[in-house]
C-alpha cells in the first residue's frame, strides 16, 4: 500500500502538481523508498525466512503489531517537524527487527545466516548517517548514505537469489538444470562487497567502473548459468530472472555513469525499481501464496503487476536514455505503471493476508 499510494505523491511533486511538498526533495524520496519500503520488505522477508531457517518463532500477534506500528509511526513523523522522533524511530526500526531475528538465529545456532543481522545493523547506522548530516552533527553527504543502503539491500538480493532462484527454477519448470558454481558464487558477492567499501571509502569513479564493469560480467554468466530462457511460460520463476537481469543492468549502467556516460539516476533506477521491485514483487507474491496454503501458480493479474512492473522500469531507465526530451513524461510513466502494479498487488492479496490459512495450519 505504502508502495502504491507515496510513488504518485511523489511524482506530483517532482511534476509540479502539488502545492504543498510530499517530502523535502529528490533525497528524501530516495530515503523514504530505501529505508522505508525496501526496509519493511526485508523485515517483512526475514521475519518469515528466519522461522523456516531456524526451526523457532518469530515475532507474532503484539509483537509483531508492534513492529508494524514501529515502521508505520518512522513514515508519518519523517513528515512532521519532530525530526529528532523521526530519527529515533526510524533507526530503531531496523534494529529491532534485528534483534527480532537474532533471538532465534543464535538459539538455533544457524551462523550462515548471522550475516543478515549485521546487514540491518548496517542499515540503520546508514539511516542514522543520512539524518545527522543535514543537521550538521556528521559531515557526510547523504547521498552516501543513499548509495550504502542500496549496495546493502543489492547484497542481500544477490545473496538470497543464488540460494533460491536455481531452486525454484528446478523445482517449478521440468528439465530445467540451472547450476551454481562454487567459485563463481563468491566472486559474485566479492564484486558487490567491493561495491560497497567503495562507495564507503568513496574512491575514484574509474575504480568504482572497473570494478561494476567486472561485476557485471560475473552475473551476467550467473544469470546464464539458470537459464533465463526457459522460464517465459512460468511467470513466478521469470519474474525472479527478470529481477536479476536488472541487477546485470545495474552494474553496466553503474559503470557508465562513473565514467560520467549516462546521468546516475538511470543506473540508480534500474536497481531500485527494476531489480528490487521485481524481486520484492515476485517474492511477495510467492510467499504469500506459500504460506496461505494456496497453489504456487499465477494468475492474470499476478502477471499484468509483474509485466507493469517490467514497463516501470523501462520507462524510467530507457526513456531517461533514448528520449532524454521526454524526460519527465517518462517518470510520469514509470510511477503510474509502479504505483499501478502495487495497487493491483494490494487489492488481490490483501484479502489472502487478512484470513488464515486454507488448509487450516498456523499461519
Amino acid at each position: 500500500m505504502f508502495a502504491a499510494l507515496s510513488i504518485p505523491l511523489w511524482v506530483a511533486q517532482y511534476a509540479g502538481y502539488l502545492p504543498a511538498p510530499y517530502v523535502n526533495g529528490p533525497l528524501w524520496h530516495g530515503y523514504e523508498m530505501l529505508f522505508g519500503y525496501v526496509t519493511a520488505v526485508i523485515a517483512g522477508f526475514l521475519l518469515t525466512a528466519v522461522r523456516t531457517w531456524s526451526g523457532q518463532p518469530t515475532p507474532s500477534g503484539w509483537p509483531l503489531i508492534g513492529l508494524a506500528l514501529l515502521w508505520l509511526a518512522g513514515r508519518v513523523l519523517i513528515l512532521t517537524p519532530y525530526t529528532l522522533a523521526a530519527l529515533v524511530v526510524n533507526v530503531a526500526f531496523p534494529l529491532t527487527v534485528g534483534i527480532s531475528i537474532a533471538i532465534p538465529l543464535i538459539r538455533a545456532g544457524n551462523r550462515r545466516n548471522y550475516f543478515v543481522i549485521g546487514l540491518l545493523a548496517c542499515l540503520a547506522l546508514a539511516g542514522l548517517a543520512f539524518q545527522l548530516a543535514p543537521r550538521g552533527t556528521l559531515d557526510w553527504s547523504p547521498r552516501v548514505s543513499l548509495q550504502i543502503g542500496l549496495d546493502l539491500a543489492l547484497l542481500l538480493i544477490a545473496v538470497i537469489a543464488g540460494r533460491v532462484v536455481p531452486m525454484f527454477t528446478n523445482n517449478g519448470i521440468p528439465g530445467v538444470k540451472a547450476t551454481r558454481h562454487p567459485k563463481l558464487e563468491k566472486f559474485a558477492l566479492t564484486g558487490l562487497f567491493a561495491l560497497l567499501i567503495l562507495d564507503l571509502v568513496q574512491a575514484a569513479p574509474l575504480i568504482i567502473a572497473s570494478v561494476a564493469a567486472a561485476t557485471a560480467i560475473v552475473h551476467a554468466t550467473r544469470l546464464w548459468l539458470w537459464q533465463p530462457w526457459r522460464t517465459l511460460r512460468t511467470p513466478l520463476v521469470w519474474i525472479l530472472h527478470a529481477a536479476y537481469a536488472w541487477v546485470v543492468a545495474y552494474l553496466v549502467l553503474r559503470c557508465l555513469a562513473s565514467l560520467n556516460l549516462i546521468p546516475a539516476s538511470l543506473a540508480l533506477h534500474a536497481l531500485t525499481i527494476g531489480a528490487i521491485g521485481s524481486m520484492t514483487i515476485g517474492m511477495m507474491t510467492r510467499t504469500s501464496r506459500g504460506h496461505t496454503g494456496r497453489v504456487l501458480e499465477t494468475g492474470r493479474t499476478e502477471q499484468f503487476c509483474f509485466l507493469l512492473l517490467q514497463g516501470a522500469a523501462i520507462s524510467r531507465v530507457a526513456g531517461g536514455l533514448f528520449f532524454p526530451n521526454s524526460y519527465l513524461t517518462s517518470v510520469i510513466l514509470a510511477g503510474v505503471l509502479w504505483s499501478a502494479a502495487f495497487a493491483v498487488f494490494t487489492v488481490c492479496y490483501l484479502p489472502v493476508l487478512l484470513w488464515s490459512r486454507i488448509d487450516g495450519k498456523p499461519g
